[in-house]
């Protein structure tokens, strides 16, 4: 891929799930055409890459993630024919379409997994992981601790136990299996020659794990075989990794130009919202810190919550419960014994102030921004569902009726709306808050803009900033021109001094801040409780171009 084909450090994402954002048919069933509807909202807010959550027909038991048709569309969701009427609308507006590839398992109803309990002759008996007897020392905990006892099931129609690292519902794809890889190379092809910009790898850090050991290099030649295949289909599309652990494990899926393009920066999350509970920069900084190098066409993917739990188990222990205490006091707010599941906004309780330092934070540090689907508006969570549909309710659109998501019977949709307390469809709306000038929504769009202005944020340097004060963070990003970001996570006024701001030969030009200040005087920044300030560096004799 050529340097100008590095779309992805220039993007701005959206993550949604098609079956909650617009419903078309008043089904009660979110659809393609109701999202093809709302193209030209995501357009006007900034967005330049849509990752959709899983599509493909499916029992539905783990929102989607257990797939029973790798080349098809769910029918509640449309058809193919929809699907590529949105890629086309999509493109039309310039978004390019990520789709999640789930291929560490399949639903129990799969036919691959029907032929393989039924008929042992059959190639697809290979297609999965089985053993006579079952194992006594398990490879690893399940990936849903406190969910599920083992990772090994007992077919009765088999008679032969069958691995699965997720739910017993989801039997373990063998890629060991070359016939399994190849299949994969089919979907992978089959999505591409529909014009996707490539795919999200669910569970990569589980994807590369033996089924006889924990070595995770086992697996890494087949990362790179889709690498490959990738790079022989199409010119600038890409592979996304969700991946956690230590950095030691994740920064394998890193190597060189032949692994992931992208890779969702757990580590970096987990130490944000460390920062936000202890109120102190140096937590992020250290998040900085320890990540792995990787080669220039490599990026990570910032983001602050998404559809799945905030994980926390790379933190220390004092330091999860730390977390715990701040953002989810209460057991029904925690998942997997390592997780929260809750949005950000009730986390902070509302306040304007501190989601807006946590949005700058996001669009300010090295990488690439994505957002979840009602983000923008502040959308809330409703606990009295269950796992982590909490943060999955439907798309409040208006304070009509149905939060102008359906016009079907609440009843038939997927999951409720939230119509209760201070985030309820009434309050907290797409059509309210583009009537109000101070809104969250019309602050979002501001900094998207602003964002993919600054190109330094995705493929400059990035240097950390020392300022002897623990409650600000400071960093600077390089590339034609310099870009500096100040924080303050603390709930105090102070001062601190940035060198780089005492340069002689650049004009400093203040592009984002929570309010009006002077501009430093000899490097002295004088910062808010809760507050972010932009500074861009140019060189005099280029101060008078635009930003």
């Amino acid at each position: 891929m050529r340097e100008r084909d590095l779309w992805y450090k220039r993007a701005v994402m959206y993550a949604l799930d098609v079956e909650t954002f617009q419903d078309s048919n008043d089904d009660g069933i979110g659809d393609f055409q109701g999202l093809i509807g709302r193209l030209d909202y995501l357009a006007t807010l900034g967005i330049s890459c849509i990752w959709l959550l899983p599509f493909y027909p499916s029992p539905n038991r783990d929102n989607g993630y257990d797939v029973m048709d790798y080349y098809n569309v769910d029918s509640r969701l449309g058809t193919l024919g929809d699907f590529a009427a949105f890629i086309h609308e999509a493109k039309e507006r310039g978004i390019r379409v990520l789709v999640d590839l789930v291929v560490n398992h399949t639903s129990d109803q799969h036919p691959w997994f029907q032929q393989a309990r039924h008929h042992k002759n059959s190639k697809y008996y290979d297609y999965y992981v089985w053993s006579k007897e079952k194992p006594k020392e398990p490879i690893a905990q399940p990936a849903f601790a406190g969910e599920q006892a083992g990772i090994w099931s007992y077919d009765e129609i088999a008679k032969e136990y069958y691995l699965h690292r997720f739910y017993s519902h989801q039997p373990d794809l063998n890629l060991s299996n070359s016939e399994v890889r190849k299949e994969i190379h089919h979907i992978m092809g089959f999505w591409l020659a529909l014009g996707v910009s490539g795919f999200r790898l669910d569970a990569a850090h589980i994807l590369v794990q033996s089924d006889r050991d924990s070595d995770s290099d086992v697996y890494m030649g087949f990362i790179e075989d889709m690498r490959e295949f990738i790079s022989m289909h199409s010119r600038d599309a890409i592979l996304l990794a969700e991946a956690s652990g230590p950095p030691e494990v994740v920064g394998k899926f890193f190597k060189g130009k032949d692994r992931m393009h992208m890779m969702f920066n757990f580590l970096l999350n987990q130490h944000l919202f460390l920062g936000l509970a202890q109120k102190k920069g140096t937590a992020i900084a250290e998040g900085l810190r320890i990540l792995p190098g990787k080669a220039y066409t490599s990026q990570w993917l910032n983001f602050l919550r998404h559809h799945d739990e905030l994980n926390l188990e790379d933190l220390k222990k004092e330091e999860q419960q730390d977390v715990f205490e701040k953002f989810a006091p209460e057991e029904n707010m925690r998942i997997f014994e390592r997780g929260i599941r809750r949005r950000l906004a009730p986390m902070l309780h509302g306040d304007r102030h501190r989601i807006e330092l946590a949005y700058s934070l996001l669009f300010s540090l090295p990488g690439t921004p994505v957002i979840q689907y009602g983000a923008e508006i502040g959308m809330g969570d409703d606990l009295s569902l269950p796992e982590r549909n909490s943060v999955r309710t439907v798309m409040q659109w208006s304070p009509e009726e149905n939060a102008g998501f359906s016009d079907a019977p609440p009843v038939q949709w997927p999951r409720p709306v939230i119509d209760k307390g201070d985030f309820a469809y009434q309050h907290v709306n797409v059509w309210g808050q583009q009537r109000q000038t101070n809104s969250l929504l019309n602050w979002m769009e501001r900094v998207i803009r602003l964002r993919r202005q600054c190109p330094e944020l995705g493929d400059g340097k990035c240097d950390i900033i020392e300022t002897g004060n623990e409650q600000v963070f400071a960093h600077s990003c390089g590339l034609q021109y310099t870009l500096i970001a100040v924080h303050n996570m603390g709930e105090t006024a102070c001062t601190v001094t940035i060198p780089d701001l005492i340069e002689q030969d650049a004009t400093i030009l203040e592009v984002f801040s929570n309010n009006n200040y002077e501009l430093p005087q000899q490097g002295q920044v004088k910062l808010d409780p809760y507050a972010y300030r932009w500074f861009r560096l140019h060189p005099k004799n280029k101060a008078k171009e635009n930003l």
